[in-house]
């Protein structure tokens, strides 16, 4: 069975409203034709799911389609069939000598990757199932005892981590942890995320005042022409306002404003991509505003949308951060350090926007503050990709090598913010609301200590020992039942010449 992935604009109703999806498209009598319970499970889930799931998804179907294609004969039950789909999407299809009878040539998958490929196909599976009747490929039965403990330690653990835990029903747990999937996934591993590799804080104006100069233009006396003033002030926010890659490019023109306490720094909003306050300036056909920012843009501005419901270059990610206002729905961007921050945005915003005017390109044909000066996205919203295009040559240009494992990519700049806090002894709840985190653990991979870092404090302990002094340790005195003749605080001794 062949089959091909498209990008569609479904129509569900009269108001002729669209929503594009993914869809896959089967040859079926010679023709093509979509695969419509997979349309209509994506249309059911079109406002609470993201992109990004929505092509897993399909990736997953595309897959069991070309499994199917070529095992179809092999198994009786659909359960039997995804079970060893299971398998070989975690270890692959090719043998030990290096070969795939099938023609299907799967490299084996990370357990995390597989692992959420799999769930979300048993999730539809099971949707289609309620739906239509179809036999579940991944069934529910009854769970072992070990499997009941271990989905009420699941359950436990997320309960207590989680903001509205104490709203959980146990009775409804009581029943979820009786219940196990026929086919059982493999526990992915556990451990630290790795080293935090975030970008220097000692060459940041580097970066800044060298990296984003305008090729040809280093030595013009004009200020405004000879600096990326979009390219810098995106940089600010990533690197002194902590935020994530994706956010800067949600941000509209009226969303930075002087700080009504400090009126040299900027005050920036990031609004949410939908319901975030619409600005007062437009009123619908009932003299009414608009609710909010996606109402805004279809009356406003018809043709553009909130960035993260886009498609192609528009199309900027929204990973549901913590807000710091629930009433305007925005986060307010934390400046750290506190004062240089908000002072050098406020002055390359100032630049970047006498550029736009320059350029003639205002607000009217939409509100996103970044915008393209040149070919033909002339005027419309900059796009992440170009930016991580603008930040690696930057960073080349002041003789560095833009890679992940340096830290010097657009990323290394949020890993630096919380670096940043944890030397300054900023409280963990600070840095969270900085972070924007919803979990306050979730911050960990941004503030641990470098492998350097550790190396270095090791080596301090090290000399310290050698010097002559020696450090009991109060559990080894505890398992030795030694505690009671000691004193359990920690002390150093001098060693005896």
């Amino acid at each position: 069975m062949s089959h091909v992935r498209v990008t569609a604009s479904v129509i569900t109703d009269e108001t002729g409203i669209k929503s594009k999806i993914p869809v896959i498209m089967v040859e079926e009598g010679g023709k093509l034709k979509e695969l419509l319970p997979l349309v209509d499970y994506l249309i059911a889930n079109y406002q609470a799911k993201s992109l990004a799931w929505m092509n897993k998804l399909c990736q997953v179907v595309e897959m069991l389609l070309d499994y199917m294609a070529v095992n179809h004969s092999h198994f009786e039950k659909p359960e039997d069939l995804f079970e060893m789909f299971t398998q070989r999407v975690y270890a692959g299809t090719i043998g030990e000598d290096g070969r795939d009878p099938s023609n299907l040539y799967w490299f084996p998958r990370r357990t995390k990757t597989a692992r959420q490929l799999l769930t979300t196909l048993s999730e539809f599976s099971d949707w289609m199932h309620r739906k239509y009747g179809a036999t579940p490929l991944n069934p529910w039965r009854e769970a072992t005892l070990f499997e009941q403990r271990l989905n009420w330690a699941a359950f436990i653990n997320k309960s207590q981590r989680s903001f509205l835990g104490h709203l959980d029903s146990y009775a409804d747990a009581a029943l979820t942890a009786k219940q196990a999937r026929n086919t059982r996934q493999r526990r992915a591993p556990t451990g630290d995320s790795g080293e935090t590799k975030a970008f220097p804080d000692s060459r940041f104006m580097e970066l800044l005042f060298v990296g984003f100069t305008v090729p040809g233009k280093q030595d013009s006396p004009d200020i405004v022409e000879r600096y990326d003033w979009r390219g810098i002030c995106i940089a600010i926010l990533l690197h002194w306002g902590g935020l994530r890659i994706s956010e800067p490019f949600h941000l509209w023109v009226g969303d930075v404003t002087n700080d009504p306490l400090k009126p040299d720094e900027a005050c920036v909003r990031v609004y949410h991509p939908i319901d975030g306050v619409a600005p007062r300036d437009f009123k619908g056909p009932d003299g009414r505003y608009m609710p909010n920012r996606e109402a805004y843009l279809r009356a406003r501005h018809p043709g553009y949308r909130p960035r993260h419901k886009e498609t192609g270059n528009r199309r900027a990610g929204w990973k549901n951060p913590r807000l710091d206002d629930t009433t305007q729905n925005f986060m307010h961007v934390h400046w750290l350090p506190s004062g240089i921050g908000g002072r050098l945005f406020m002055q390359a915003w100032k630049l970047y926007m006498y550029q736009r005017m320059r350029a003639r390109i205002g607000a009217d044909q939409h509100p996103f503050l970044f915008v393209s000066f040149r070919g033909p996205q002339y005027g419309e919203p900059y796009t992440i990709d170009a930016y991580r295009d603008a930040h690696a040559r930057a960073v080349r240009r002041i003789g560095l090598t833009p890679a992940k494992m340096n830290g010097t990519t657009e990323h290394g700049h949020r890993h630096a913010y919380g670096q940043r806090a944890r030397r300054g002894a900023v409280d963990d709840i600070v840095t969270q609301r900085g972070l924007h985190h919803k979990s306050i653990e979730s911050q960990a991979v941004y503030t641990e200590p470098s492998i350097a870092e550790v190396t270095s404090a090791l080596e301090s302990a090290t000399e310290a020992l050698s010097s002559g002094q020696s450090l009991p340790m109060v559990p080894d005195l505890d398992a030795l039942g030694l505690s009671a003749r000691r004193e359990k605080s920690v002390f150093l001794t001098k060693k005896s010449k």
